[in-house]
């Protein structure tokens, strides 16, 4: 894509040990920064953002206003409703949106049209930043060639592909048939256009979801899909995640703070005429405790920020 960034200028990244093997002096770290004021990808509508009278407000001083006008809402009815029509719950909700209306959506989005308005271009931004950061945190330890990496919840292939450029033999796979056709349609062009030395090999992909996963691979990464589970099945996800990686998973989720869930409430006030799937925000040490349960720890992690667009970045280990 046409945007580049760098690792150190768009998310610090914080170990939770010293990088050297040979030293096992824990650190106690803090935040290098404060994020920014940023409303975050909550809804796979991207119309559903308020405008920028409604940001005023509420950096005007008037969120506790704001507050209570939201607790008069009820955005579970309309996500109810959204489930009886597809006839299931969070999961059939994601694979019909992104099988239809959100596949040609974010197909838009993680693409390099110029058919898009200044909140999907923004949002692209920020997917292709946590692309860049979770690529150099697989290369900086040394060269992907024969690595196998599982990438879960492949979308159009935007981290797949430049993965198996890198060598790493993938299997990718998409709840949405339609995201997994246009991701093995994209790596077949890219990957064939790079074969001016050795071919890479191409990605596995295939049609499954989080729980359906299975095997073993050196590296787990699972990007901007943990938005569709609420707390109490993103444990059973993390978990689930763990077991299949050998050395190392890497996450990222929208972090839930008093701020941004409050400016998620602010979205669901205007869902536009598109239909969202549901958006859950996860604490950072709701994650760490789930990683801890099944024996992982964190050793890095980091935040990547748009005006549009954030998302905690963490890579884990086994303890």
């Amino acid at each position: 894509m046409a945007f580049s960034a760098s690792l150190s200028s768009h998310i610090p990244f914080r170990a939770n040990s010293t990088f050297s093997p040979k030293r096992n002096r824990t650190t106690k770290t803090t935040p290098l920064f404060r994020p920014p004021a940023a409303i975050p990808p909550l809804s796979t509508a991207t119309t559903s953002v308020p405008d920028l009278s409604t940001l005023a407000v509420i950096s005007g001083g008037s969120i506790a206003a704001l507050a209570a006008v939201l607790s008069l809402t009820d955005p579970e009815r309309r996500r109810r409703l959204q489930a009886e029509e597809v006839g299931g719950g969070d999961k059939e909700v994601v694979r019909e949106y992104f099988n239809n209306s959100g596949f040609q959506r974010w197909k838009k989005i993680y693409g390099e049209t110029d058919d898009v308005n200044r909140v999907q271009l923004d949002i692209r931004l920020g997917h292709t930043k946590t692309v860049e950061n979770t690529l150099k945190m697989l290369t900086d330890e040394g060269s992907l060639k024969g690595v196998t990496v599982c990438d879960a919840g492949c979308g159009t292939g935007s981290l797949a592909i430049p993965l198996a450029k890198e060598g790493a033999i993938v299997s990718a796979s998409d709840i949405s048939a339609a995201m997994v056709a246009e991701a093995r349609k994209k790596a077949e062009e890219q990957l064939a256009a790079d074969n001016g030395g050795e071919a890479p090999v191409m990605p596995k992909f295939e049609v499954n979801d989080l729980e359906s996963l299975n095997g073993k691979y050196d590296t787990v990464v699972c990007l901007d899909v943990l938005i569709h589970y609420p707390q109490s099945k993103a444990d059973g996800m993390i978990a689930h995640l763990a077991s299949l990686a050998e050395k190392r998973l890497i996450l990222s989720f929208a972090p839930k703070t008093f701020y941004y869930d409050l400016l998620k409430r602010v979205g669901e006030l205007f869902p536009g005429p598109s239909k969202a799937t549901r958006a859950y925000l996860h604490a950072e040490a709701d994650v760490e405790r789930a990683l801890q349960k099944v024996g992982w720890k964190i050793r890095k992690r980091g935040l990547i920020t748009t005006q549009f667009y954030f998302a905690r970045l963490v890579e884990a280990v086994p303890a």
